[in-house]
C-alpha cells in the first residue's frame, strides 16, 4: 500500500508545529557532526532546513546560491566548517532553536 505523505512532508509538517521536534532534528544533527559522522548530520541537517526556513530563504539570508547550498548538504557535498558553523549560526537564530555544546564524562 503507497503512503499518502512522503516522509519529507511529514517531518516539515510536524517541525512546523512542534518546537521539540525542531529542537530534536537540529540536536540530532549537529551531535553527529560532532562524532565524526559526516554523512548522517549533514542528512539531517538537510532535513531540518527543509522543515524550517528552506534553502531558498537560507540562501538569500546568508548571500549564498541556494543551489551550492543544496549540494553541500548533499551527499557529495562537503562544507567547509565556516560555511557549515555560519548555516548551524544561522538556523539558531531563525528558529528559535539554540544549542549548546557541554562536555560529558565518558
Amino acid at each position: 500500500m503507497p503512503l499518502t505523505r512522503s516522509f519529507r512532508e511529514t517531518v516539515q509538517m510536524r517541525a512546523q508545529k512542534d518546537a521539540a521536534f525542531r529542537a530534536a532534528l537540529l540536536t540530532e544533527a549537529v551531535e553527529a557532526l560532532l562524532e565524526g559522522d559526516v554523512e548522517s548530520g549533514k542528512a539531517v541537517l538537510r532535513d531540518y532546513i527543509n522543515a524550517t526556513i528552506g534553502f531558498e530563504a537560507l540562501a538569500d539570508d546568508l548571500g549564498k546560491q541556494s543551489k551550492n547550498l543544496m549540494r553541500m548538504f548533499g551527499p557529495k557535498g562537503n562544507p567547509t566548517a565556516a560555511n557549515l558553523f555560519s548555516v548551524i549560526s544561522h538556523l539558531q537564530k531563525q528558529t528559535g532553536v539554540h544549542l549548546a555544546v557541554q562536555a560529558a564524562a565518558e
